[in-house]
């Protein structure tokens, strides 16, 4: 890991989706579809993100119905399927919704997210995410991904910029 990370400044969530918002498993149906499975703890967590004001997205490798039905689940602020090159992804979104690399956070698990994490403001591994990942981001995650990473890394967001307890009121009555 590199250096300490100021999640007070983070405005965008930006998640890679497969090996991080999945535990990275497809499995291909006859008909040619592809099913994977999502963390309901990460998905409830990026509405509350969302709720709270923050920008939430995902550059991901893959174009598919489950990709797309997560996207629309979720209302997320923005997505770049079908990114070969993550980079590319990252530069185009940074460009559309008038951010600077520096206010976004950036989740990922594999040698393809490593350009991205590199130039995130706060560049995030799963836990379960290949050890070359180790050399560029800020922090590993203590959950694997598709268990819980981006619920996890979402807390530590809130808490940092003080919107955690105002999130939580709701739940607290």
């Amino acid at each position: 890991m590199i250096s300490s990370a100021d999640f007070s400044k983070i405005t965008t969530l930006i998640f890679d989706i497969d090996g991080t918002l999945t535990d990275g498993k497809l499995t291909f149906t006859p008909d040619g579809n592809v099913l994977k499975s999502f963390n309901i703890n990460d998905m409830h967590w990026m509405k509350l993100a969302l709720r709270a004001g923050l920008k939430v997205g995902v550059i991901a490798g893959r174009d598919d119905f489950a990709n797309r039905q997560l996207i629309e689940e979720l209302n997320l602020s923005f997505a770049e399927l079908n990114a070969k090159n993550k980079l590319d992804g990252w530069e185009k979104i940074l460009s559309e919704q008038h951010l600077s690399a520096q206010e976004c956070l950036y989740m990922g698990d594999d040698v393809v997210d490593m350009p991205v994490i590199r130039r995130a403001g706060i560049g995030v591994a799963v836990a379960n995410a290949v050890p070359e990942l180790d050399e560029v981001a800020n922090l590993k995650t203590s959950a694997a991904g598709g268990n819980g990473a981006a619920c996890e890394i979402i807390r530590k967001v809130l808490k940092a910029k003080g919107l955690f307890d105002n999130i939580m009121e709701r739940y607290r009555k």
